[in-house]
Parts: structure tokens; C-alpha cells; sequence
């Protein structure tokens, strides 16, 4: 795989939470982590959760049981840090990570960091969404244009470090060259559309994709710190 990666800080926050994990090579792992907790602590827990599961996959043979393993062990120390010091106390982290294997991709996600994948000129969301509104929508009580404006939008049902254990969506993929795979932090989703990450990609190299997805996002309000990988598959 080919690929570019971004992060800001955006225009409103103190710091960027985010952490992205960018590990190139035969078995490509790429990832974006969204950190939560004040005085720093949000920072701490995705720079965690990308250092344990870059160290724990970067030289393995690609499993979906590996993957799984790897973002829970990352889990349990984000949540053992933060029992330990009082200035990490309800730290936690978003994980959405891909690993590229043969003839196929691995999926690991928790939290509402996203995964798209670009195909034949159609784009869908392929990571589900642990958030309450996300819940609200699949159970029928909220359309996707209320979600978008919900007052509780960012409230997410599922983070890494908050317990001593995690459900770790994980899904097996099929891979074709061509694929274009784009994982960011609701900073970016937040402010644009699916249709409109679909057009910027029409003829754009994953460098130049990813700077206008980038200032889309902040000229879109940047409350938030935005974060994207493009990963493209390419035999």
C-alpha cells in the first residue's frame, strides 16, 4: 500500500489528542487513535494505544485473533496508567486500525473514529460507530441528517482504557487493487460528508487528498483536532 497520513490540532483545542500510526511494509498497518481526558491525559492514552499495537503487529504475520489480542492489551495498560495517576484519571482512546495481508484486510475498531473505503468511484463507511447517537440511528430513532446534529453526537459508548476489558469490532475484508482505505477522527467526519471525501479523491494524488480533506475540515468550523490516513492498495 501507498499512503498519506495528516493531524492538526484544529482551531479551538489546547492540544492534539489525536495519534496516528502510519507502519508501511509487506503487512501495511495504519491506524488512527482519538484521545479523551483533560489536563493532557487524552494525548497520553492514543500515543498508548498506537505504540502497543504498532510493537505488537509490526512484525507478525497478519490474524484477526493478533489484532484483536493487540488493541485489548493496549486496553488494559491505558486503563492500569490511568488507575495509577491521578492526572490520567479517565483517560481513554478511539482505535481504528487496518493491516494489509495477501488477499485481504484486517479491520480492528473501537470507539467513533471512522473507516471508509473507496471503490470503483463509491465510498462506504465499513467501521460501525460506538456512539450513542450511532445506537439511536440503527435502532431506528434518529435519521443520519438528525444524528449529524444531535447535541449528544460525540458521546461514544466504547473507548479503550475505560474498564479492564473491550469489544473489539474486528472484520476480515476482501483487498483489490485500486481500493483506496481513508481512517480519520471525527474532527474530520464531523465536518465532511462522505459524498464529499468521495470527490476530493477523484483525481487527486493521496498527498494532495489529504491537505484539502485537512483544510475542509478546518474551514468547516475545527473545533475539534482532525486526523486522516489515506492507504491505497496497490498489487
Amino acid at each position: 500500500m501507498i499512503s498519506a497520513a495528516r493531524t492538526h490540532i484544529g482551531k479551538v483545542r489546547a492540544s492534539n489528542q489525536d495519534a496516528l500510526l502510519v507502519h508501511p511494509g509487506k503487512h501495511g498497518l495504519y491506524g488512527v487513535a482519538d484521545g479523551m481526558g483533560g489536563h493532557k491525559a487524552g494525548d497520553v492514552a492514543s500515543k498508548m494505544a498506537v505504540a502497543v499495537v504498532e510493537n505488537a503487529l509490526k512484525k507478525a504475520r497478519p490474524s484477526a485473533d493478533l489484532l484483536r489480542s493487540a488493541i485489548q492489551e493496549a486496553n488494559l495498560l491505558i486503563y492500569e496508567e490511568q488507575l495509577g495517576n491521578p492526572d490520567y484519571s479517565g483517560m481513554g482512546t478511539t482505535m481504528t486500525v487496518i493491516w494489509e495481508d495477501g488477499s485481504r484486510i484486517l479491520l480492528g475498531h473501537v470507539g467513533d473514529s471512522r473507516a471508509y473505503r473507496i471503490r470503483k468511484n463509491e465510498i462506504r463507511q465499513i467501521s460501525m460507530d460506538h456512539s450513542m447517537v450511532a445506537e439511536m440511528v440503527r435502532n431506528g430513532y434518529l435519521t443520519e441528517r438528525e444524528a449529524r446534529v444531535h447535541p449528544y453526537r460525540n458521546i461514544i459508548t466504547r473507548a479503550l482504557g475505560t474498564d479492564d476489558s473491550v469489544a473489539v469490532d474486528v472484520d476480515i475484508l476482501d483487498k483489490k487493487q485500486g481500493d483506496i482505505y481513508l481512517l480519520c477522527s471525527d474532527g474530520l467526519s464531523e465536518y465532511v460528508l462522505p459524498e464529499q471525501m468521495l470527490m476530493v479523491m477523484r483525481g487527486n494524488s493521496l498527498e494532495k487528498a489529504a491537505d484539502i480533506l485537512l483544510n475542509m475540515a478546518l474551514e468547516g468550523g475545527g473545533r475539534d483536532n482532525i486526523s486522516v490516513v489515506l492507504a491505497e492498495v496497490t498489487a
